[in-house]
């Protein structure tokens, strides 16, 4: 096992990695829209869903992985209003390639946030 840190993604804020590998695969922590300072990156939607992707970009690239390979996602929303908006950026994110996905809301996020997302990755 292998855990992953990038100093181009925001600190995990507990006791976790940002992180692990295990036989190829990347499981990420989920990713909210801090900047790697960690501070909120905006108060909307959009600002902080392209937020988290810059920040899963970071964590896949540490972990020798990118967008293109990966298998699952799962993204957490605090309202599902928030829905259509995040859709379409997700899909300016995973044009031609589209993992599974599951997407839920839930009733509060770390930090207050609106949105996280965790991946699951093939490692090159």
């Amino acid at each position: 096992m292998k855990y992953v840190h990038t100093t181009n993604a925001p600190e995990a804020i507990g006791p976790y990695s940002q992180g692990v590998i295990i036989n190829n695969m990347f499981y990420s922590s989920g990713q909210i829209g801090l900047t790697p300072d960690g501070d909120l990156s905006g108060d909307d939607v959009a600002t902080q869903t392209h937020q988290v992707f810059a920040n899963l970009k970071a964590v896949l690239e540490e972990a020798e992985a990118s967008l293109d390979t990966v298998i699952k996602t799962t993204v957490f929303l605090k309202s599902m209003d928030d829905f259509p908006q995040v859709n379409e950026i997700y899909g300016s994110y995973f044009v031609e390639h589209k993992p599974a996905r599951s997407c839920v809301e839930v009733s509060k996020l770390p930090k207050d946030v609106k949105i996280e997302v965790e991946v699951i990755a093939l490692v090159k």
